[in-house]
C-alpha cells in the first residue's frame, strides 16, 4: 500500500485535542451501518414477504390454468392426456368455479364454489395440507356413500369443505348441513327459482389468507357439475409444472399445441398486477432507505474536510518531502474508505443477525383480517446482500472524491507561510 495507507491510519487515530473529530468520524461509522442493517433487514422482509404471498397463491390456484371458449371442456380426459405431454408438466385435474350463496338457517353469506376430483386434485393443489379437520377424499366418500346406499331413505349428503373464517362466520363444524343456492335454476311463469343443494360439512381448511377463507368452498367434481348443471363439462383444467419460473414458456408452448379455442394463463400472468407492485415497493424502500447511507457520507465528506483543514502543515510538509497530488488524495480516500467499508461491514453483520432473530423466533405478528400472513417473513438473498454492500461502497468512495481533492490541491509555499 505505501505511505499513503500508513499515514491514512494515523490520522484516524485523532489526538486529543483532534477529538472531536474522531468522534463524527465515529458517528459516520455508525450512520453508514445502520443504513446497511436497515436496507439488509427491510429487503429481506419485502423478499419474504413476496414469496409467502407467492407460495400461498399456488397453494390455493394452480401454476397454469387451460379454459376453452364457450361452455367448457366436455372431453377434458382427452385434453388431459395431451396436455400432460407437454415437456415440464407434471399433472393436470380438471375443475368447476362458481360464484353462489351459502347458507345455514341462522345466517348467510356468498361463497366461490370449486369443484375438484379429490384423486388428481391432490397432485396440482395443497389442500390437504391446509385442512384443519376432516379430508379431501371425505368429498367422494360421501358420494360414494351415496351410491351404495341405493335405496336406503336415510339421507346421503354430498360433502364439502369450507374456509375457516366462512365456518366461522356460518357458526358452523364438520358434520353441519349447509344450503348452496345457485342463481341458475329453472325458468317459471314466477321467473327463475334458485337451485338449493344441501351439503354436508367434512373439512375445514385455513390457508393463511383471509379472502380465500372467507369466500372459498370446495366440493367434488361431480357434486359441482350436477349443481350448475353442466353436464358431463368442466370449466377448465389446473396444471402443476416442474420449475414455477418457466410457467410463462410453458403456457405459451400448450397454447399452440392445443389450437385455437383455448385459452392458457400461468399464475405469473394472473397474479401479474399484484407482484409488479410487490416489486415496485421492494425498489422504492431500496431507494428510500439508502438515502441513509448517503447522510452517512454527508458525515464522511465533513469529517474528511476537517481532517484536510487540520492537517495542512503536513500535506505542505509531505509535498515539500516528494509526495505527489496523487498521493495526498490517496491518503485521504483510504481514510474515508476505511471509515465507509467498516460501517458497511458492521451493518451486514448486524443485518444479517437481526434476519436471522426476525426469522427464527417470529415474535412480531400481524393481523390475518388484514395481513394475508400472520408473522413478519424474513427471507435473506446473498444477492440482496451484495447489492448493499456495492451500493454503500460506492457511495462512500464517491463522498471520498471531494475533500481528497481538495488536499492535493494545497501548494506547500502558501500552507508553511502561514504556519
Amino acid at each position: 500500500m505505501g505511505y499513503e495507507w500508513f499515514i491514512s491510519l494515523r490520522y484516524l487515530k485523532a489526538r486529543r485535542r483532534q477529538g472531536f473529530i474522531s468522534l463524527i468520524s465515529l458517528i459516520s461509522v455508525a450512520g453508514v451501518a445502520v443504513g446497511v442493517m436497515a436496507l439488509i433487514v427491510v429487503l429481506a422482509v419485502m423478499t419474504g414477504f413476496t414469496d409467502s404471498l407467492r407460495d400461498k397463491i399456488l397453494g390455493i390456484n394452480s401454476h397454469i390454468v387451460v379454459q376453452k371458449l364457450g361452455r367448457g371442456i366436455t372431453d377434458y380426459r382427452e385434453v388431459s392426456e395431451l396436455v400432460l405431454q407437454v415437456e415440464g408438466i407434471l399433472a393436470a385435474t380438471p375443475y368447476t368455479y362458481s360464484q353462489t350463496m351459502i347458507s345455514v338457517p341462522d345466517a348467510s353469506s356468498g361463497a366461490v364454489v370449486r369443484g375438484i376430483d379429490p384423486a388428481t386434485a391432490k397432485n396440482v393443489l395443497s389442500l390437504s395440507s391446509q385442512l384443519l379437520d376432516g379430508s379431501v377424499e371425505a368429498l367422494d366418500a360421501a358420494k360414494q356413500t351415496e351410491a351404495a346406499a341405493g335405496s336406503d331413505p336415510s339421507p346421503h349428503l354430498p360433502g364439502i369443505i369450507l374456509g375457516k373464517e366462512i365456518a366461522r362466520n356460518l357458526r358452523v363444524d364438520v358434520g353441519d348441513n349447509i344450503r348452496l343456492f345457485s342463481p341458475a335454476g329453472p325458468l317459471t311463469p314466477m321467473g327463475v327459482i334458485p337451485k338449493i343443494k344441501t351439503c354436508r360439512v367434512v373439512g375445514i381448511f385455513d390457508t393463511g389468507m383471509y379472502e380465500y377463507d372467507s369466500s372459498l368452498v370446495y366440493v367434488s367434481l361431480a357434486t359441482a357439475q350436477d349443481f350448475l348443471e353442466l353436464g358431463a363439462a368442466v370449466h377448465g383444467l389446473e396444471l402443476k409444472v416442474d420449475d414455477i419460473y418457466k410457467a410463462s414458456a410453458i403456457a405459451s408452448a400448450l397454447e399452440k399445441k392445443l389450437g385455437f379455442g383455448y385459452v392458457v394463463k400461468d399464475w405469473i400472468t394472473m397474479n401479474k398486477n399484484l407482484f409488479s407492485a410487490l416489486k415496485l415497493e421492494k425498489t422504492a424502500m431500496f431507494i428510500v432507505l439508502a438515502l441513509i447511507v448517503l447522510v452517512a457520507a454527508f458525515n464522511i465528506i465533513s469529517t474528511l474536510t476537517m481532517v484536510v483543514m487540520s492537517k495542512g502543515k503536513d500535506i505542505a510538509i509531505l509535498k515539500s518531502m516528494g509526495a505527489t497530488s496523487k498521493g495526498i488524495m490517496k491518503i485521504f480516500v483510504y481514510e474515508g474508505l476505511i471509515i465507509g467499508l467498516t460501517g458497511t461491514v458492521l451493518g451486514i453483520i448486524g443485518g444479517l443477525i437481526l434476519g436471522d432473530v426476525l426469522s427464527r423466533y417470529q415474535f412480531i405478528k400481524l393481523p390475518s383480517d388484514v395481513y394475508p400472513i400472520t408473522t413478519l417473513p424474513v427471507k435473506i438473498l446473498p444477492m440482496d446482500v451484495i447489492l448493499v454492500a456495492v451500493a454503500a461502497a460506492l457511495i462512500t468512495l464517491l463522498a471520498t472524491i471531494y475533500p481528497s481533492w481538495q488536499a492535493s490541491k494545497i501548494d506547500p509555499a502558501v500552507a508553511l507561510r502561514y504556519e
